[in-house]
């Protein structure tokens, strides 16, 4: 058997933005705004970056550029989609958090 690569925080959240539906086109300042939106809480964009990065090392996510955009100076975007293994690794992850948390008074709004 392999070593597991587990997720921090940040590295969930980026990966959740990434594989919402309404994301087909996830780049980093997407990413952010996302993340912003569904959270609340501002991410720093180069977290979201260096985010990204660990993720494709570890396989869960791959990029790929975009056409070069005149609004950029000619630059082109790097689009992120997850990969099947990223999305088994959010799910493992969600699927674990939610058992560590069952049954814990203090997150159900009840003194802890």
């Amino acid at each position: 058997m392999g070593k597991r690569e587990y997720l921090g925080q940040l590295e969930l959240m980026v990966l959740l933005a990434i594989a919402r539906p309404s994301s087909r086109d996830a780049y980093g300042v997407s990413i952010a705004r996302d993340i912003a939106r569904s959270s609340g809480r501002q991410v720093a964009l180069a977290s979201v970056y260096a985010a990204l990065e660990r993720l494709e090392r570890k396989g869960f996510v791959i990029s790929s550029l975009g056409e070069p955009l005149v609004a950029r100076g000619g630059k082109a975007r790097t689009y992120f989609r997850a990969t099947p293994a990223g999305i088994k690794e959010a799910r493992e992850t969600h699927a674990t958090l939610r058992r560590l948390s069952d049954g814990l008074s203090g997150l159900k709004g009840q003194p802890a």
